[in-house]
C-alpha cells in the first residue's frame, strides 16, 4: 500500500521559511532554477514572477523616497527664503537711527516682505518710555495674556477673542490664528504678535524659530534706541 505524498506545507512553517529567506537574501541566486516555478499573486488576480514583483516593489519604494526627498527640498527652499527675509529685516533694524525707524522697519518688513496681514508690537512699561510705540503696564499684560508669557517662548495657535482684542485692538476680530514672540532683554519686556486670517496658518506645531530670532534682535535694537532701567518681571 503506497503512502500518501507529504505536501511541503504540511511539514514546513511558512514563518520559518520567510525568516530563512530574510537571513539568506542570496538564496535564489544559488537556486535560480526555482524562480520560474514561483507564483506571486497580483492584486489584479494575475500571476507575476518574483522578479516582476520585486521590480514593482522597488519602483514603489523609489517613488516614495523621491516624494519624501521632494518634501525635504521644499522645506529647505522655504527656510532659505525665510532666512533671506530675516537677514534683510535685521539689517534694516540695525541701520535704523530712531525709534520711529525701528518700528517702521519691523512693521513694513513683516507686512510687505513676509506678507503678514496683522502685526502688533506691544511694550510693557510702567511709564511711557517709548513715546511712539504702544505701551501697556505689566499688570495689564499679565491680566490679558499672562499664560502666553509664562513659558517665555514663542507660541502659535488660536487665541480667545479677548486675547486677540488685547493684541490687535479692533482688528482682532479679523484674526483667526496667531504667532506670539516674547520680547525680553535687560529689563525690556513686550510681545511681537503676527496674525493671519487663516485659522490653520499658525498652528500649534508651526515652527517659530525665525520669529523668535527676529524678536530677540528687535529687543536689543529697541533697548539701544531708548535704554530702560530694570522693571519688574512678569
Amino acid at each position: 500500500m503506497s503512502s500518501k505524498p507529504v505536501h511541503p506545507s504540511d511539514t514546513l512553517d511558512p514563518a520559518l521559511v520567510a525568516e530563512y529567506l530574510r537571513r539568506h537574501p542570496a538564496f535564489f541566486a544559488e537556486y535560480d532554477d526555482l524562480i520560474p516555478e514561483l507564483i506571486i499573486p497580483h492584486q489584479s488576480g494575475q500571476a507575476v514572477s518574483l522578479v516582476e514583483r520585486q521590480v514593482k516593489l522597488l519602483r514603489e519604494r523609489n517613488i516614495d523616497v523621491r516624494h519624501r526627498l521632494g518634501q525635504l527640498m521644499d522645506v529647505a527652499r522655504e527656510n532659505d527664503r525665510l532666512f533671506e527675509k530675516s537677514r534683510r529685516l535685521i539689517l534694516n533694524l540695525l541701520e535704523s537711527q530712531s525709534l520711529e525707524q525701528v518700528i517702521a522697519s519691523i512693521e513694513d518688513s513683516l507686512r510687505d516682505d513676509f506678507q503678514v496681514p496683522h502685526v502688533s508690537l506691544i511694550l510693557f512699561s510702567e511709564t511711557p518710555r517709548f513715546a511712539n510705540a504702544r505701551c501697556v503696564t505689566h499688570q495689564a499684560a499679565r491680566e490679558a495674556i499672562g499664560h502666553l508669557l509664562d513659558s517665555g517662548k514663542t507660541l502659535s495657535g488660536v487665541l480667545r477673542p479677548d486675547e486677540l482684542s488685547f493684541l490687535f485692538g479692533e482688528r482682532g476680530s479679523l484674526v483667526a490664528s496667531v504667532a506670539v514672540a516674547p520680547i525680553q532683554h535687560q529689563g525690556l519686556h513686550g510681545v511681537l504678535a503676527l496674525g493671519s486670517h487663516d485659522a490653520n496658518h499658525y498652528r500649534n506645531a508651526t515652527g517659530t524659530l525665525f520669529l523668535g530670532y527676529i524678536a530677540d534682535a528687535l529687543a536689543r535694537v529697541l533697548l539701544r534706541q531708548r535704554p530702560l532701567a530694570d522693571e519688574p518681571r512678569l
